[in-house]
């Protein structure tokens, strides 16, 4: 069987030079994407643009009229290369048409009438704190890359909005900018909902350009308190801006072992195949030898057969005693019952090693250790008559000072 295995590792040795290859580490995306630390996919987005209110008057008032300012600072975080969150404030400017009778409602754009008198231009402005989910489309649907130049990025959020409005209460009069819609408190905050898709084209590794295409839904008593109600109205927006990327901004997918191709001339490929079926023939033939061995049959020897010098036993002693002990009890007690069942004389030789001790000391135990097996062998029942002892002075196995213990010994034989 040790053949077998060593001629199986020469094959693989023989084979390995002309097939190994360099093993290379790469990152599996499909795997995943690694988390990266809390201060790292930082950001912070500046945009301006503008908007337009959609309230139940203002197809009255001109379209130029109608377009508001709009401003907004964020800061951000992406978690994931899909999902991230902001946080910012933000400025709107809201212009549009009212009927004449609300003249005190939010404040005036222009001295002028509309339609005949029935509408009047009005304009108010809102400041705001505004929370958003960001989500990647396009690393959703496309898969992640680090250097991608466009980025799709859906988000939805709430607004909070303080109100500020000119301080007028008669038809074409203007007063200071200040908070609330002319002193009516129940319309100095409204709440908004934004959704909208944010197009991000990378123009450095820390800089994206963005156009936002934005939606909001916002609650406001636009037409005056004099209607007694809340409308939620629509005020869609275009908005211009930049982001700045602080720390890293990259994903590390988790690192995979990447086995080359293996890739052969017909010449090579012919040349490892018969080496393969040599190796196999090889492998044939030996465990074919090992089979007979194992099917063949150890011959019986008679016991009138000499045996040589392959002792009957063995005993051992520790270092420095002559008394049987332990388990060489056992073997002193059935090799006595073999010597029993057989018409034989027998010769204990007594051993020592040479490696510890002197000569006087080693001769009294190899004496010693002989009259002790005799004596216990004679106590089992063999007859003295059929045992003959005598000591060695040299090395019993001679494999040196580590192996002394098996120099520390008596040797039975057969006669």
């Amino acid at each position: 069987m040790k053949k077998i295995a060593l001629l199986v590792i020469l094959c693989v040795a023989y084979l390995m030079p002309s097939v190994a290859q360099e093993v290379t580490y790469v990152e599996d995306p499909s795997q995943g994407y690694l988390l990266n630390r809390m201060r790292d996919n930082w950001f912070i987005t500046a945009d301006a643009g503008v908007g337009i209110i959609m309230s139940s008057y203002d197809k009255h008032q001109k379209f130029g009229d109608r377009l508001g300012l709009k401003f907004d600072l964020f800061v951000g975080k992406w978690f994931s290369p899909l999902l991230g969150l902001r946080a910012g404030a933000d400025f709107e400017q809201l212009k549009g048409a009212t009927w004449t009778g609300n003249y005190a409602a939010l404040g005036y754009l222009g001295k002028n009438s509309l339609d005949g008198g029935a509408y009047r231009g009005q304009h108010f402005n809102d400041v705001g704190l505004v929370g958003d989910v960001l989500f990647n489309v396009s690393n959703w649907l496309c898969g992640y890359k680090p250097h991608r130049f466009y980025n799709a990025i859906f988000y939805v959020g709430m607004t909070v909005n303080w109100v500020y409005a000119h301080s007028g209460a008669r038809p074409n009069s203007y007063g200071k900018w200040k908070y609330g819609a002319n002193d009516d408190e129940d319309h100095s905050r409204n709440y908004s909902m934004q959704c909208g898709l944010l197009n991000s084209f990378a123009i450095t590794k820390k800089i994206d350009v963005n156009l936002d295409l934005r939606f909001d839904l916002m609650q406001e008593h636009i037409d005056g308190a004099g209607m007694g109600y809340r409308t939620w109205n629509e005020y869609p927006g275009v908005l211009i801006g930049m982001t700045y990327k602080f720390g890293k901004s990259e994903w590390n997918a988790p690192i995979q072992a990447q086995c080359p191709e293996w890739k052969y001339t017909d010449n090579e490929g012919d040349a490892l195949t018969a080496n393969l079926n040599n190796a196999n023939r090889k492998i044939g033939d030996l465990e074919d030898q090992l089979r007979k061995c194992l099917e063949k049959k150890p011959e019986a020897k008679s016991l009138d057969e000499p045996a040589g010098e392959v002792p009957l036993a063995t005993v051992y002693f520790p270092i420095n005693r002559t008394d049987v002990l332990g388990v060489q009890r056992n073997v002193v007690d059935a090799v006595a019952e073999v010597m029993k069942n057989e018409n034989r004389n027998y010769l204990l030789t007594g051993w020592a090693d040479n490696y510890t001790g002197n000569d006087q000391i080693n001769v009294r135990l190899r004496k010693g250790r002989v009259a002790t097996v005799k004596n216990e062998l004679v106590k089992k029942g063999v007859a003295e008559s059929r045992l003959e002892t005598q000591i060695n002075n040299g090395e019993l196995t001679n494999y040196g000072p580590k192996c002394a213990s098996l120099d520390r010994a008596v040797t039975i034989q057969r006669k």
